[in-house]
């Protein structure tokens, strides 16, 4: 009856790959055998092919000693190739290292780069409000002196009797009738604020006072 072994069972109990395994069945060394769709290994097969029986141990025929050659080549074959994967490991971890090396070094500059604009921007950002906030501030000394400049066209009776050189309290009486009187009438160049009458102080009066 026949004895049917997984290829890591089979590779275990020889202390080989797995790799030589799956090698020696492609080179017709190892008789293999399909089962429910899983790959297994004819054992009494195998011992006809790589093992010898003891009567049989005594001779040793061409063919034996061409499997035994095959097997040692191929042995030397798949150490090889092991060797060159590693090879070829080394050599992509030595690539990663470079490039994540050189990523590194590109990202520090992009950083740099980042935070020099950011002060760029900061410094023109600042610079502008300073002079926005200057051109407000002359703004509103320029205003502030229009204001004033107009306000001070408009003078209180006081004021206008000191400048008309109207002393006499009499004069004063009849002068601030007639100003009334043409305050009523209309004459925008007379005012009230407050309730007190304002003159514009660059206005002839004359025509109302004589």
């Amino acid at each position: 009856m026949e004895k049917l072994m997984k290829p890591a069972e089979y590779a275990k109990e020889l202390g080989i790959s797995r790799q030589a395994v799956y090698a020696k069945i492609k080179r017709g060394i190892l008789t293999s055998k399909n089962v429910e769709g899983k790959l297994y290994i004819v054992v009494d097969n195998v011992s006809k092919k790589e093992t010898t029986t003891t009567a049989q141990s005594k001779t040793t025929t061409p063919q034996q000693v061409e499997t035994s050659t095959t097997a040692k080549k191929d042995y030397k074959a798949l150490l090889q190739a092991k060797d060159e994967t590693i090879a070829v490991l080394k050599e992509t971890v030595v690539d990663l290292k470079e490039s994540n090396k050189q990523i590194s070094t590109t990202l520090r500059g992009e950083i740099d780069l980042l935070k020099d604009a950011f002060h760029e921007m900061r410094t023109l950002y600042v610079r502008q409000l300073e002079h926005k906030s200057s051109i407000e501030e002359d703004a509103i000394e320029i205003h502030t002196d229009e204001v004033q400049e107009v306000e001070a066209r408009w003078i209180g009776l006081k004021k206008f009797f000191k400048q008309a050189d109207i002393r006499k309290e009499k004069a004063q009486e009849k002068a601030s009738k007639r100003l009334n009187k043409a305050y009523k009438k209309g004459d925008e160049r007379l005012k009230k604020v407050d309730g007190k009458l304002k003159l514009n102080a660059e206005k002839s009066y004359e025509d109302i006072l004589n």
